[in-house]
This record gives C-alpha cells, sequence and structure tokens, in this order.
C-alpha cells in the first residue's frame, strides 16, 4: 500500500510499508503547511529544485533525521557543502533505490537560491518519476507544459501525477489540463496554487475542465489529506 499526503504547495509525502519520501519539504514558512519540519519522519528527501519554496527546510531536515537528500547534482552538492547526506542525479538519470525506482524528468523552470544580495545557481529544475510497491508516480515539480510529457504518458502507465496549476511561475489551468492529456494518469493531484496571490487558482475549474475533457479523476488534496493507491 502507498498513501500520498499533501502538504501545501508542491509538498508530498510518500509513503510505503518500509519507507517514507518527502518532497519540497517548505514547511516552516509555507502558510499553507499542516505541520513543521520537526515532526518529519523521512528516509529520503526529494528536491526539485533550489528556490526556497522547495528546497525549503530539506536542509534543518535531512540533519535532524538522516535522511538522503536526491536532487540534480548542483544543488545535491550545494546541500553536501552544508553538511546533508545525498544522492545526486541528472535529468534521464534513474537509480533504484532501497524504496524503489526513480528518474529525473525535465521541468521548465529555474532553479538559484538567493543568500543575501546575490542568486546562487542551484542546477537544472527537475521533476520526478518513481515507482514504489508497484506503483508508479509523477511529481512534475515547477514547470510549464512541455510536449515531452507525452512520452512520459507513453512510457509509464501512471497511477498518480502531481501537477501545479497556479500560472505565472508555472502551468496555469488550461496548460495543466493540456499535460493531463498528455500524461494520461488514472488519478491527478493539483499543487502549487493559493500560496501567494500570483497564483491564485480555483482548483474545481482544474477538476472540472479535465474530467469533462479527458475523464481522469482529480482529487483536490487540503493540507494535510491522504489518498491511498
Amino acid at each position: 500500500m502507498v498513501s500520498v499526503t499533501f502538504h501545501g504547495h508542491a509538498c508530498f509525502t510518500i509513503s510505503s510499508s518500509k519507507f517514507n519520501l518527502i518532497i519540497d519539504p517548505w514547511l516552516k514558512d509555507n502558510p499553507l503547511s499542516d505541520i513543521k519540519p520537526e515532526q518529519v519522519k523521512a528516509d529520503y528527501i526529494l528536491v526539485t529544485h533550489g528556490h526556497g519554496d522547495h528546497l525549503g527546510d530539506a536542509l534543518e531536515i535531512a540533519k535532524e533525521s538522516g535522511a538522503t537528500i536526491i536532487a540534480p547534482y548542483e544543488l545535491a552538492v550545494y546541500c553536501q557543502l552544508k553538511g546533508a547526506k545525498v544522492h545526486p542525479m541528472h535529468i534521464g538519470g534513474d537509480y533504484t533505490f532501497d524504496f524503489g525506482w526513480l528518474q529525473l524528468t525535465p521541468a521548465m523552470h529555474g532553479s538559484g537560491g538567493v543568500f543575501g544580495e546575490q542568486i546562487v545557481y542551484l542546477g537544472n529544475p527537475c521533476g520526478f518519476l518513481l515507482e514504489i510497491e508497484g506503483k508508479t508516480l509523477y511529481h512534475a515539480g515547477d514547470t510549464g507544459l512541455f510536449g515531452d510529457m507525452k512520452l512520459i504518458g507513453e512510457k509509464v502507465s501512471l497511477d498518480v501525477a502531481m501537477l501545479p496549476i497556479g500560472g505565472n511561475f508555472v502551468m496555469g489551468i488550461d496548460d495543466a489540463v493540456k499535460a493531463v492529456e498528455f500524461l494520461k494518469p488514472r488519478t491527478v493531484i493539483p499543487m502549487h496554487y493559493n500560496t501567494f496571490d500570483v497564483i491564485k487558482k480555483d482548483p474545481q475549474e482544474f477538476k472540472e475542465k479535465v474530467e469533462e475533457k479527458i475523464g481522469a479523476r482529480v482529487v483536490i488534496l487540503e493540507p494535510g489529506e491522504t489518498i491511498t493507491l
């Protein structure tokens, strides 16, 4: 059994019978988060890119729990230099961990950390495609719509896709609907919306458009809510 719990913005916990993974753990300063970093129990921390609302509290959690951070190479090395245990990867690369199989996918976005008056380059942004206990999940990360999502949909049969819908920095609703068409997941969970005014969107509008045009199931999760696969 695999469970997926939403923690606001782009943060999810994915739990199997043996392992706990957390993706983009921005919790402490996230106005929508239902948990704090000290409450996280994680074996692995997956970070899509270096922006503060995604790298978030990953370093604190990694140092306290001993969890391994999995991230694109430059970001992983940055985390390693800060004292975390890491496993660096890169776009298109895949690896079989003890929890299951993981591949980094492209994401059309940026990646950098703001430190004082400087922006530090932290590599390419990514999404995560993973197989765990017989279930296949896709976390798109922060991204715009791109045609190679079709390849993901052709390559694997997705049980769940976690897709941004907030616009401005990422896909808006209509492009996210097109992404669902490309990916063909059984279930879609919208993310990266309503955290800030500039990304305010109505997830119900997304749900209605997907279910009308495509027929995939859309599950709108409130922070702290879980679906079981």
